[in-house]
């Protein structure tokens, strides 16, 4: 594991120093210091300054071809400043200046414990450079796929049977550490990992209290605090349910931290008392949902196996409420747009004074795009009829459905551009680069294997819809 920044770098990903030596295009050769295997580099300068101090940001390989070379060979003075300076490494260019890197400034390096670097005569500086900062784009993709993938493992164990054992157990995985979830009394909830020594442990239990608010602490407690003991990276972060998330790592990077915020958002749904077990599992299917969890997954989750009804509902004039409808789903805006409501299919909808309503037929979870579109309709017709609710007719038409075209990508796609485009033939044909008349062959195709009318434009919505769920 490479070692942690130096003090003062800049929050980028390091890149080690090895990982720069290993470049055959470079030639770079390591000639006095330590071991360049756990020295991380974030960035590369180039000064001929005889005191670069001042545009030292810290943790650079500083590049340099001698110019500033003192007159009397003792370059103690320099391989302190540079030291001094935050820089992690000495690069030292052979030519034009000198043949030879000055063995008075390897022992000085050698001395003072800064990696030198032998820098040979085809290798420009900026190639230097512009390799340390390939090495460290690769170095944040790798991170960031690393992120991604653990916020999504997290956002699947909290759906497992026992999900706060299953998300510790991820973020230990994750991190390659030791995690604990403790109560707004402090006892332990549950652990994942090898725990750590006595003393790193005692620590970390140190931690967990100083974000924990108690009644004996009238001051605002951190929301996170950290330590370093015996090697250990400690961290604990607060949990809205007055608990705390504590975790052991052998190292500290930006990415554990992120991946951590993710599990305290989890723990802290998962944690609460006030949550019945469905509330817990509605919980953790919004977060997946938020931390990119399929779409369609989180829905069965939230809604179970059954049927659901969607309901349109519109105001007579000023609300502040969607109506009373007994659901924990609804969303309402009072922005003019229609509130709407998902019902199991076995409860009733009757006319709610001061609002119109549009119901939909019963649907499974992955149908409810087309739901919503049936809904859509069925409160258009009912605010043209004057009628306080409609539900879908159970004589239209039956909803069409893509199946029909899953063999068929030329056509999905040529169906999908054409409606985006409100059936324009000449800008679907431009869009999809080919002639008029083979989009008119194609959509004449789609109609008769869909067997829709799509002159209709209810059809046409709720293809639109399905063609949206589909992709």
């Amino acid at each position: 594991m490479p070692a942690s920044p130096v003090p003062g770098a800049p929050p980028t990903q390091g890149v080690p120093l090895a990982a720069l030596l290993a470049r055959s295009d470079l030639g770079l050769r390591q000639i006095a210091g330590p071991d360049a295997a756990g020295v991380l580099v974030h960035g590369a300068h180039t000064s001929e300054l005889a005191d670069p101090r001042p545009y030292l940001l810290g943790g650079e390989l500083l590049l340099t071809a001698g110019v500033f070379a003192p007159e009397d060979g003792d370059f103690d003075a320099y391989a302190v400043q540079v030291a001094a300076g935050g820089a992690v490494a000495l690069g030292f260019g052979v030519a034009p200046v000198h043949d030879t890197v000055p063995a008075a400034l390897a022992a000085a390096c050698d001395r003072h414990g800064l990696p030198l670097v032998e820098v040979p005569p085809h290798t420009t500086f900026s190639g230097v450079g512009r390799a340390v900062w390939e090495l460290m784009a690769r170095a944040r993709h790798v991170e960031l796929r690393r992120v991604t993938e653990a916020q999504q493992a997290l956002a699947s164990a909290a759906a497992k049977a026992e999900p706060l054992a299953a998300v510790l157990h991820q973020l230990a995985q994750r991190t390659g550490g030791f995690t604990v979830a403790v109560g707004a009394d402090g006892a332990e909830l549950h652990h994942a990992g090898v725990r750590p020594p006595r003393p790193a442990a005692e620590a970390l239990t140190a931690l967990t209290d100083v974000v924990r608010p108690r009644a004996d602490r009238p001051l605002p407690v951190p929301s996170s605090a950290a330590d370093s003991v015996d090697g250990t990276h400690l961290s604990a972060y607060a949990l809205s349910t007055g608990g705390a998330l504590g975790l052991a790592t052998p190292a500290r990077t930006a990415g554990d931290h992120t991946i951590a915020g993710a599990a305290v958002v989890l723990l802290s749904l998962l944690t609460g008392e006030r949550h019945s077990a469905d509330d817990t599992r509605r919980s953790a299917a919004l977060v997946g949902l938020l931390l990119g969890a399929d779409r369609t997954e989180a829905a069965a989750q939230l809604l179970g196996s059954g049927t659901w009804r969607v309901v349109h509902a519109r105001p007579h004039g000023p609300a502040t409420r969607p109506p009373a409808l007994d659901t924990p789903f609804a969303a309402f805006s009072a922005d003019g747009t229609p509130a709407r409501l998902l019902l199991p299919a076995d409860q009733q909808v009757t006319p709610y004074e001061g609002w119109t309503l549009g119901v939909s037929a019963a649907a499974r979870p992955a149908d409810l795009p087309l739901a919503d579109a049936q809904a859509a309709r069925a409160l258009a017709r009912a605010r043209a009829t004057r009628a306080p609710v409609a539900h879908h007719r159970a004589d239209d038409a039956p909803a069409p459905t893509l199946t029909a075209l899953a063999q068929h990508p030329a056509l999905l796609e040529t169906l999908r551009v054409w409606l985006s485009l409100h059936g324009a033939w000449e800008g679907a044909a431009l869009g999809l680069g080919v002639h008029r008349n083979t989009v008119r062959q194609r959509i004449a195709r789609c109609a008769s294997l869909l067997g829709a009318d799509l002159d209709d434009p209810d059809v046409r919505m709720e293809l639109w819809f399905a063609l949206r769920h589909t992709a």
